[in-house]
């Protein structure tokens, strides 16, 4: 991207909201007491990512599943019920939450692009680690969050960087200094450990009670992935006990604020890499004892760029006018916090992932969700070598479509070509199954949407626009190659 260009395009960023007052007030309960000890002391931000998830967790009311540590976690802050990132996979999104702006704007909207070719971010676009750093604050990107409980140190930005964190741990600070830390989680991330999961479990999750989508076949196959998937959550919520128990342990609950959110949706057929719903999807739960009120559930739309924004409004810090995130939660009386309502639609973007060229915007609003296909002449099960060897229900949906065993709705994933237009009313489908673009009685809606989606290609100066160059396309490559000698 022409870096003048987007100092041109400034103007359109959404403003900041200045820096509120952190006081607490006297209360005499214990804990208030001991929160008053930190009346003039800035919260400490504890940021957790887990990898590759929906809100499938029992608090949001996912069947099969025990997650007792996130659910009080829900219960003593704010469980937020439509949060959303602004792309379907790691590297983009992680790139737009750790800058607030959106992956599209400032060319980071390939998946893993940007490796080898030096490609820096375009001014005046930082790192929110930079203004914490700024501010006082210690950053780390924490590996080992607690006994048994290692971080992963993912960051997967696409785009060369320096200094993003202090440490690796928030005991590494200065004593009384402030910290801001991330921690990312890889359990719930598809992979070689899931073949284990189950073993690790008291009360693994069974597969006949799972409740799988109707765009999945009812088959011992899928069954068993979804309670694989399932299974990797209720580990994942183990180790958050544990982080939790450490922050408690080491006298800094009162003082830091948790937020919990997966960093995208989960890793299944029409989940991860695309736009509906299962791959944008994703929890998002709030605790900062004595400033949000506890048990708090909240359907304000909220996008993954909102997260940047926000906790930098938490720590003080003013949001620079140029991000694009906006911020969901404001000071209100007596020190206390409170969700903001700031958004009545989000957008998300998918680009190209692994070696899989594709172009894919979306509109979501509480009620419709609007996806515009620029590619439509590929097929959702175009070439992904990733997805081929990791995804046992694409197979098995391969073969069952062959045979014509599938269902309609389980049967449109396989369609040799997308539609144009996509437009779903989440009421009454909420599985995205019945697309409405040609309804009679849905055309204004439509026609609103495709404006939504229009304005914001042009006001954001949505990169997608243009060819990826070559130069950026390592990864693409390698996979290619790795391909075609696994089909010799």
């Amino acid at each position: 991207m022409n870096k003048a260009d987007f100092t041109r395009r400034d103007s359109l960023r959404v403003a900041g909201l200045g820096a509120a007052s952190l006081a607490i007030p006297g209360c005499a309960s214990a804990s208030a007491r001991r929160a008053s000890k930190t009346t003039n002391r800035k919260p400490n931000i504890l940021w957790i990512l887990s990898e590759d998830i929906c809100p499938d967790l029992s608090c949001y009311g996912t069947p099969a599943v025990q997650t007792p540590n996130l659910d009080k976690l829900a219960g003593e802050g704010v469980r937020f019920t439509s949060a959303f990132t602004t792309s379907p996979v790691c590297s983009t999104s992680r790139s737009a939450m750790i800058t607030g702006m959106y992956q599209t704007t400032i060319g980071v909207h390939h998946h893993r692009s940007h490796r080898n070719d030096g490609y820096t971010l375009p001014k005046p676009v930082r790192l929110i680690t930079e203004y914490f750093r700024e501010a006082g604050y210690f950053t780390a990107n924490v590996k080992t969050a607690a006994p048994g409980v290692k971080g992963s140190g993912k960051t997967d930005f696409n785009f060369k960087f320096s200094n993003a964190y202090d440490g690796s741990d928030w005991n590494q600070r200065q004593a009384g200094q402030p910290f801001f830390a991330q921690l990312s989680i890889s359990m719930t991330h598809r992979g070689r450990h899931w073949k284990t999961v189950r073993e690790k479990l008291d009360n693994p999750v069974d597969p006949a009670k799972v409740k799988l989508p109707p765009y999945y076949p009812d088959h011992p196959v899928a069954r068993d992935d979804w309670a694989t998937y399932l299974n990797s959550i209720q580990v994942m919520d183990g180790y958050v006990g544990k982080i939790l128990q450490r922050l408690d342990e080491e006298g800094l609950s009162d003082n830091t604020v948790v937020i919990f959110i997966g960093d995208h949706g989960r890793c299944h057929v029409r989940g991860k890499q695309w736009l509906y719903d299962g791959g944008i999807h994703i929890p998002l739960i709030v605790r900062w004892p004595g400033k949000l009120k506890a048990g708090q559930v909240c359907d304000h739309l909220v996008s993954g760029i909102d997260i940047s924004a926000t906790v930098l409004k938490i720590a003080g810090i003013e949001p620079p006018k140029h991000i694009e995130g906006k911020v969901f939660l404001k000071p209100a009386a007596r020190g206390a916090w409170i969700p903001v309502h700031n958004r009545e639609h989000i957008i998300a973007a998918r680009d190209r992932c692994d070696e899989t060229i594709d172009r894919i915007r979306c509109v979501r609003t509480r009620r419709f969700k609007y996806i515009r296909n620029f590619m439509p002449e590929r097929p959702y099960t175009q070439k992904n070598a990733y997805k081929e060897r990791s995804y046992p229900m694409l197979n098995l949906m391969k073969e069952l479509h062959a045979q014509g065993k599938l269902t309609p709705a389980q049967a449109l994933f396989m369609a040799p070509r997308r539609p144009d237009e996509e437009l779903y009313d989440l009421h009454s489908d909420p599985y995205e199954i019945n697309n409405l673009a040609a309804s009679p009685n849905h055309q204004k809606t439509l026609k609103e949407m495709r404006a939504i989606l229009d304005k914001w290609i042009k006001d954001t100066g949505d990169q997608g626009r243009f060819p990826e160059k070559e130069n950026a396309t390592t990864p693409r490559k390698r996979d290619k190659t790795k391909q075609s000698k696994k089909n010799r």
